[in-house]
């Protein structure tokens, strides 16, 4: 029985949704369509659309792009020998100026060094002294036996011997002053790695103040030679990286100004310039790399910052303009539909578009006036009826009572 019943509601509903479409379909044929000729006098039927004035304006061809602030500079400072981390002097957020101490290691193995360099070049002087007076009694002695030599007391053998011994003491001599000369550089060397134990803030580009941006090591700790102890940032100029598209790359060029908007300042707009633009696009996402320079005196933007930058491509004044909505396409053609409010008909005109933004078009073929329609094109053809918004006047003479007609319920005046 329970099945039954199921059945005969089934067919019940089936039945209903068979007569509401015969329904539509009868209603479908009897209008015939939009902008078709159908019904019982097969009259066109007029289209509903919005319409909009063709009007000019100033448009502007703005890009739009996301990238992250950089400090115009940045490096890390390490030191050059091993030790131990005697003093941190600086911290995150210290101003630096060039030169500042920023910390010290353990130098008493340096200082030793020094001082075992420096009695090592006093030997080297003492054997200098000690060559140089053998060398002056070797020069006298061989002038000695030249003066006998002359006067045939003197053997020729006694003659060379005594050259051969100067010209030993001579050559001792200058192995010691080169010695010497050894011994000043090796001094120079222990003391320019004890000097590596004071670790300074050093760069060439400027002399204003920089800051402390990273810190990696604690005091005491053990260091090895180019471990990291602190970064050091040039906030003063900041540079924005973003990455442009393959289509809007032909536009930026070097020298184009920027503006840029951040969350951390909302309602605040900062300015700058590009300054380098890569010679190629990234294969993987065809974009190029864009660096755009934005003043910090005020030291208010910080690197890592997420920014929203513009960049004004192109601006034509007092340039013909129709909203966006209002382009369509037809049979493979751009334009848009002109209403001719005199014969409620619409025309479609071919156009060569110029800027294109978010809401406006530019139309820079051919010269139009009048007004397009924005809404409802999607049912319209060259030369379809069209009907605006609003009663029709047919319908605002019918509705309008007459003079000295009653309007009181029951015709009363």
């Amino acid at each position: 029985m329970k099945k039954v019943i199921v059945a005969v509601v089934v067919l019940g509903v089936l039945g209903v949704l068979g007569w509401q479409v015969y329904v539509r379909v009868k209603e479908a044929e009897g209008e015939g369509g939009p902008g078709r000729r159908g019904g019982r006098g097969g009259k066109a039927v007029a289209v509903a659309v919005e319409v909009v004035p063709v009007r000019k304006a100033t448009i502007r061809d703005i890009g739009r792009f996301t990238g992250s602030l950089f400090p115009r500079s940045q490096f890390v400072v390490a030191p050059k020998v091993a030790g131990r981390l005697e003093k941190l002097v600086v911290d995150v957020g210290d101003p630096v100026t060039a030169g500042q101490l920023i910390a010290e290691l353990d130098d008493d193995e340096y200082v030793q060094q020094i001082e075992q360099a420096r009695a090592e070049r006093a030997v080297a002087e003492a054997n200098v002294a000690e060559c140089k007076s053998s060398l002056e009694v070797a020069s006298r002695e061989l002038d000695r036996i030249e003066a006998l030599r002359k006067k045939k007391v003197a053997s020729e053998s006694e003659l060379d011997e005594a050259s051969a011994r100067r010209t030993a003491c001579d050559a001792k001599h200058k192995v010691a002053l080169a010695e010497v000369t050894r011994r000043e550089a090796a001094l120079k060397a222990a003391q320019v790695r004890s000097s590596y134990t004071r670790i300074r803030a050093s760069w060439e580009s400027g002399t204003s103040p920089r800051v402390v941006g990273e810190r990696f090591v604690d005091e005491g700790e053990m260091l090895k030679p180019n471990t990291p102890i602190v970064s050091i940032l040039d906030n003063s100029v900041l540079t924005a990286v973003i990455y442009v598209i393959e289509r809007d790359y032909p536009k930026v060029r070097v020298g184009q100004p920027a503006m840029m908007t951040t969350d951390a300042f909302p309602g605040k707009t900062f300015s700058g310039r590009i300054v380098r633009i890569a010679p190629l696009l990234k294969e993987t996402s065809r974009q190029a790399r864009v660096e755009v320079e934005v003043p910090n005196a005020a030291q208010v933007l910080k690197p890592g910052m997420f920014v929203r930058t513009q960049f004004e491509f192109a601006r034509h004044d007092e340039a013909t303009v129709v909203p966006v909505a209002a382009v369509v396409r037809r049979n493979g053609k751009q334009g848009v539909f002109l209403a001719d409010t005199g014969e409620m008909k619409a025309r479609f005109i071919p156009v060569t578009l110029g800027i294109v933004n978010g809401e406006l078009a530019e139309v820079v073929k051919p010269s139009l006036s009048g007004v397009v329609v924005t809404m409802g094109h999607h049912l319209l053809e060259d030369g379809s009826a069209i009907r605006l918004p609003g009663p029709s006047p047919v319908e605002t003479a019918t509705t309008q009572p007459k003079r000295g007609a009653s309007t009181r319920p029951g015709g009363r005046p």
